[in-house]
């Protein structure tokens, strides 16, 4: 038996742009007129074979540059690839760049027909999901304002609105729905799953992370144009951690005047830092409700009397979740030459997202002095997600007589539930 032919399919698939090289000054400018722009092919794209099947959800996540729109706009049809094929059958519904489709001086009601036009509905049905376009996309007071009066949220719920009415085949998203609120980014992502259960097929960029893994089943991550790993929402989120490498200047939450990374100067190099799940492998994905260990390992470059660690540890909204450092603790004596490492076990009480770890390694009595360690991300893989701390709830019921003012001590119907409000 043959397996059904995919909705969406990419073999091969590449996309080349010639690169225009600045000329910085004008005197080089003069002096290169006469031999022309100097140009340069850039690969925004290339090696990509993708098969997805009709009602199948697939994310796809990586760095800013990693070609995930370009990707995304081929299977659109804006552009053209410039190597291999791409084959999308059925009605398509992209959702790409912010305001793509809108008529900036046309009324939110006249875009609405324009681009359901676009989609090819006809007019009867958009008169049939107008209410429901507009309901949905909370523009009631504002349908018969021109767009160019629309915030950027606005836009992306009109468009989002659009594009889910026409009952799409395939529905392409790259990350416009990250201008709108958090309100309508979980309405958004809720309509999505309703469209999947329905049999629509799904692709998406985005960087909510969370949502991808609520989403999509089997998620491709994208580094410097290429695939870098495809399987499992948990395994790429790991492995697009594995690739990610937050710098200091981006998360500064920890001793702001010691220098990143290696300070030549200093008595003590920081060889690395590393990630270990409970098996003892490093990793950057975790379950709530385990254990982290934070392994800092260092070379002594002078006698070093009881170096201290420190840690910090953010969540994706740059929110400072827990600080400790080892001040007090008998580390022992390193010399000259030799190496040594820190081990930190925390327990992962946390709901689940992306967060950052950074450190750093310090020495002296009298005035403590230290370098900092390079940050790490990692993700947490929970079915909660809402506030900051999974504290692992216990709940116990059960009747008791009216005067009955004691406690129960026993729990005959306890009943555990790791969820955070």
């Amino acid at each position: 038996m043959t397996s059904p032919e995919p909705i969406v399919s990419l073999r091969g698939v590449g996309k080349q742009y010639v690169k225009y090289e600045d000329t910085p000054t004008l005197i080089q400018g003069v002096m290169r007129r006469s031999r022309g722009k100097r140009r340069s092919k850039l690969w925004a794209v290339r090696n990509v074979n993708l098969d997805v099947a009709a009602g199948e959800s697939v994310g796809v996540i990586g760095r800013n540059g990693a070609g995930k729109s370009t990707m995304l706009a081929m299977l659109a049809g804006v552009t053209a690839p410039s190597e291999g094929v791409v084959a999308v059958r059925g009605r398509v519904a992209p959702l790409l760049r912010l305001g793509v489709g809108f008529h900036d001086e046309l009324t939110g009601k006249e875009n609405v027909y324009i681009n359901g036009t676009i989609l090819g509905m006809s007019e009867a049905e958009i008169d049939g999901q107008f209410d429901d376009i507009v309901g949905f996309a909370e523009l009631e007071e504002f349908i018969d304002t021109p767009v160019k009066f629309y915030s950027s949220g606005m836009q992306a719920r009109l468009g989002f609105g659009v594009a889910i009415s026409c009952n799409p085949d395939v529905l392409i998203v790259d990350e416009v729905l990250a201008v709108g609120d958090q309100t309508f980014q979980t309405r958004s992502f809720d309509r999505m799953l309703s469209l999947q259960k329905e049999g629509t097929t799904i692709l998406v960029v985005s960087h909510n992370l969370d949502s991808i893994r609520r989403v999509c089943s089997r998620v491709l991550v994208m580094d410097k144009g290429t695939p870098y790993f495809e399987g499992s929402a948990d395994e790429a989120i790991s492995r697009y951690h594995d690739l990610l490498r937050v710098s200091w200047d981006e998360v500064s939450q920890g001793v702001d005047e010691a220098p990143v990374g290696d300070d030549p100067d200093a008595p003590v190099e920081i060889l690395g830092v590393e990630l270990l799940n409970e098996d003892g492998v490093v990793s950057a994905n975790f379950e709530s409700q385990t254990s982290m260990t934070v392994r800092l390992r260092f070379r002594a470059r002078q006698t070093v009397r009881n170096p201290i660690v420190g840690f910090w540890l953010s969540n994706k909204a740059n929110i400072l979740v827990y600080r400790s450092g080892s001040t007090g603790y008998e580390s022992g004596v390193f010399e000259a030459g030799s190496h040594g490492q820190f081990d930190i076990k925390l327990q992962l009480h946390l709901v689940g997202g992306t967060y950052t770890l950074g450190g750093w390694l310090g020495w002296g009595e009298q005035k403590i002095e230290h370098v900092r360690a390079p940050a790490q991300a990692f993700y947490v893989s929970s079915i909660y997600r809402r506030g900051v701390a999974n504290l692992g709830a216990e709940y116990s019921a059960r009747q008791v007589d009216a005067d009955d003012s004691v406690a129960p001590t026993d729990s005959p119907a306890a009943a555990s539930d790791p969820r955070a409000l």
